[in-house]
């Protein structure tokens, strides 16, 4: 009977599947109501941009790539003194906010680039260019910007602060009016001058599942806060010690990664990754240089990470908080000792949460590898960090399915938002693994004698369950097979078949379907 009914459910499993498909292709075409974007190298839907009493070139070449903007071409802007200069643009239909309420761009001004005393802003606004005076019944949003630097600048006209030039106007989340989206750098009503140059212009409307632009992190799912004493918690880290088959670490390193206490230790309330010059023989190779490279025994789909550190110093050292796909092939690392590796790097996919060069002490990046960019790779950006080995910085990624965004103590650097999301661009919707690690390269200084990068605390975040433990998980008033199907993608996995072999008892049974209840019960109580 078991057996039976095992069969039926296997079988009504397999029409959900095609329940699912023919669904999800369903909301998928609704809730994609509007697609908004220009990165200035092709990938355009914008094509009615217009410069109102300012310069406008939007095939210009890019002056500073560098940082989290290293693309080629942009927009130039350049106000030589219009009292309201601005530009513009036109969408194909008005837009709706009910979805999606956010644009985002990247923006540069050089402090050469400007006169005058106006404050250092760019505001968005919005307008219905079908009026004679489309003004009147704009909403805007004005946010302050930074000299000398790219950064992303983004506007949620249903949490950020606006102004309605009409003041008896609805709050623009609930109007249909708007077609028309205007920018304006260092404000109006001046003859100021502003060079600067815009990129990758933003809108899209997308619906929330959970995972999706507008998921919030904020449900503590797995940390360490290292407040034992000694060896590290082996509950939560592997030491991977392996050396790769040619005898070296990857990237020319100089060092044996070890087990040993004196490499990877806490005290204090700390994790230490301890370098030290000594001679060490392992694996058949001796080496003048030991350190640790830890492997978390979590890994996870969509998510926030947040780690406390305080890196070392000196020319030729290289502390990393990075991650790794779950499904690497790689000797020697954890999740290959349980079975899961299947893919090679760069198609698993790496994320580099911080990395530092004592060669550039103050500079931290981040950045992304992926078969279409990986090594050298061009997607990255950083920023400068004045007091990176003196004080404690938390390093914080935020991965949700449509992007990855780094920053430093709540200051963004880098977003990775590729426009195409494929195998070779964004193998970034299957689990990854924590990895921390301090290399030393060949450029070592002589003087070196050991340091260590301190960790205070890694801690991982996801989506609250009580998103989901209400059932309606699409908010559309009813649990339905909607909210049957976007479950699983609230646990970070693609379908049922994520329950998995829960009870170790060699297959997916109704035994780890009983587990999934339960465990799902646990969180919902």
């Amino acid at each position: 009977m078991i057996t039976t009914i095992f069969t039926n459910m296997t079988s009504l499993k397999a029409h959900f599947h095609i329940l699912f498909s023919v669904f999800f292709t369903l909301i998928s075409l609704s809730c994609i109501a509007q697609d908004v974007q220009d990165d200035f190298e092709g990938n355009s839907t914008i094509t009615s941009w217009f410069g109102d009493a300012c310069g406008m070139n939007n095939n210009f070449s890019n002056p500073v790539q560098q940082g989290i903007n290293t693309s080629p071409t942009v927009l130039e802007y350049n106000d030589t003194g219009g009292q309201y200069a601005n530009v513009r643009f036109d969408a194909a239909s008005n837009f709706n906010f009910a979805i999606k309420n956010s644009f985002k761009l990247n923006i540069y001004v050089s402090s050469g680039g400007i006169t005058g005393l106006a404050p250092n802003q760019i505001s968005l606004k919005l307008q219905d260019g079908s009026l004679a005076e489309p003004w009147v019944t704009q909403s805007e949003i004005i946010k302050p910007i930074q000299l000398n630097q790219w950064q992303e600048v983004t506007f949620n006209f249903e949490n950020d602060n606006f102004i309605n030039l009409d003041g008896g106007s609805l709050p623009p989340i609930q109007r249909t009016d708007f077609n028309r989206i205007v920018i304006q750098v260092n404000g109006e009503n001046n003859n100021d001058s502003v060079l600067a140059y815009l990129d990758d212009i933003l809108f899209y409307e997308l619906e929330d599942t959970g995972t999706g632009p507008d998921a919030v992190f904020d449900y503590l799912v797995w940390s360490d806060e290292f407040n034992g004493s000694g060896a590290i918690n082996s509950l939560n880290w592997f030491h991977q010690t392996q050396i790769p088959s040619f005898g070296s670490w990857y990237n020319d390193e100089q060092q044996h990664y070890t087990d040993r206490v004196e490499n990877s230790f806490e005290s204090n309330g700390n994790l230490n990754l301890t370098a030290i010059n000594e001679t060490y023989t392992d694996q058949g190779f001796t080496k003048q240089y030991t350190s640790a490279r830890l492997n978390s025994k979590f890994a996870f789909t969509y998510g926030k990470v947040e780690v406390r550190a305080k890196l070392p110093s000196g020319l030729g050292t290289w502390p990393a908080i990075w991650m790794l796909g779950q499904n690497i092939t790689e000797g020697g690392a954890y999740w290959e000792t349980q079975g899961y590796g299947t893919t090679p790097w760069p198609a698993c996919g790496e994320v580099d949460i911080m990395e530092h060069w004592g060669s550039n002490q103050n500079f931290v990046q981040s950045a992304m590898h992926t078969p279409s960019s990986s090594g050298a790779t061009v997607n990255h950006g950083g920023q400068n960090i004045t007091t990176a080995s003196s004080e404690f910085h938390v390093y914080t990624m935020e991965w949700n399915s449509e992007r990855i965004t780094f920053s430093v103590d709540g200051n963004a650097h880098y977003t990775y938002n590729p426009l195409v999301k494929d195998a070779s661009t964004w193998p970034f919707d299957a689990p990854q693994y924590v990895l921390l690690n301090f290399a030393i390269q060949p450029a070592i200084a002589a003087s070196f004698t050991e340091d260590a990068m301190e960790v205070d605390f890694v801690r991982i975040y996801q989506t609250s369950p009580e998103l989901f433990c209400q059932g309606d998980i699409d908010n559309n008033g009813a649990i339905d097979i909607i909210d049957l199907g976007l479950l699983p993608s609230d646990f970070g996995c693609s379908d049922f078949d994520c329950v998995a072999d829960l009870n170790n008892d060699g297959s997916t049974n109704l035994g780890d379907i009983s587990i999934f209840l339960i465990v799902f019960g646990a969180l919902c109580d």
